[in-house]
C-alpha cells in the first residue's frame, strides 16, 4: 500500500514543532517529494527511507517556504555520493527561478554532480505532470500570489485518489481537482487573497464530494491550530484530520 507522509504542516511561519508544508508520496517503485521544506533529507533518514528511493521532486510554486530547502537537499545528496538522476517538475515560473537560484550557488562547479532534469508543466487544468508505476499525477493552476499548482494524484494500483489544493483561495477549479477524491489535503492558512480558511476548505470538500479532508499549511506561531477541525466540520460531514509533521496515511 502506498503512503502519504507529512514532512511539514505549517504555513510560511514555521516553529520548532511544525516545518513548512511538504510531504512524501511513497510507492513500491520509489518516492516522490512534493515541495521542499527546511531539511527533507534529515526526515527521510529519521523515517528509515533510503535517499536513493527519492526519484522525483514536484515544486508547486516559487515561494521560500516551498523551495528554500531544495539547494541544500541537492548539496547533501551530492556530498553523500548520489549518482542516480533526479527529475524536478514545476511551472515555467517556478522552474526558471529555481534554475536561477541554483546558478547563484554556482552548482555547475560541484564536481561529479548527479544528473538533474527540470520538466516544465503546463499552466492549465488537468495538465499531465508525472506518471510512474505507482502514481498518475496531474496539475491544476490555483489562485495564489504567484503561479501555483495543486495536484490530483491517482494510485494506479488501488484506484484511490488524493487531491492537494496547495496554496490557494477558493476557486471553481478546486471542485474539479478534488472531485470524489478519497483524500483532499487542503490548506487552511486563513481567509484572504491567495489563501483559504478551514471553513472554506470544508466547503470545497463538501461541494467536491471528497470522502475525507486533511487540513495543512495552517498558522502555528503563537497559535493553537486545533480549532480548525471544528471550523471545517461545521460545513463538511466527512472525517476531518489536522495534519501534523510525520503523520502517515495509507493511500
Amino acid at each position: 500500500m502506498a503512503r502519504v507522509i507529512i514532512l511539514g504542516s505549517a504555513a510560511a511561519v514555521s516553529d520548532a514543532d511544525h516545518d513548512n508544508t511538504h510531504f512524501l508520496l511513497e510507492g513500491e517503485s520509489g518516492v516522490v517529494l512534493v515541495d521542499c521544506g527546511s531539511n527533507p533529507m534529515g526526515k527521510l533518514h529519521k523515517l528509515g527511507i533510503a535517499d536513493s528511493r527519492l526519484q522525483d521532486v514536484i515544486l508547486t510554486h516559487f515561494h521560500p517556504d516551498h523551495v528554500s530547502g531544495f539547494p541544500n537537499m541537492l548539496m547533501q545528496l551530492w556530498l553523500l555520493g548520489r549518482e542516480a538522476p533526479m527529475r524536478v517538475y514545476g511551472l515555467h515560473h517556478c522552474v526558471n527561478r529555481v534554475e536561477d537560484m541554483m546558478a547563484a550557488f554556482v552548482w555547475e562547479t560541484w564536481p561529479n554532480f548527479f544528473p538533474v532534469t527540470f520538466q516544465r508543466v503546463m499552466e492549465r487544468n488537468t495538465a499531465p505532470l508525472l506518471e510512474n508505476d505507482d502514481f498518475r499525477i496531474t496539475a491544476w493552476p490555483t489562485k495564489h500570489f504567484v503561479p501555483t499548482i495543486g495536484l490530483r494524484i491517482e494510485n494506479k494500483r488501488t484506484g484511490r485518489v488524493l487531491a492537494y489544493s496547495c496554496d490557494t483561495e477558493p476557486i471553481p477549479g478546486l471542485l474539479e481537482l478534488g472531485q470524489d477524491a478519497d483524500m483532499l489535503i487542503h490548506e487552511a492558512a486563513g481567509e484572504g487573497f491567495g489563501h483559504s480558511s478551514a471553513r472554506q476548505a470544508g466547503e470545497i470538500a463538501c461541494e467536491a464530494r471528497a470522502k475525507s479532508l486533511y487540513l495543512i499549511h495552517y498558522q502555528v506561531w503563537n497559535t493553537d491550530p486545533t480549532p480548525l477541525v471544528g471550523e471545517a466540520q461545521a460545513v463538511f460531514d466527512g472525517p476531518v484530520h489536522l495534519c501534523r509533521d510525520f503523520d502517515e496515511f495509507e493511500f
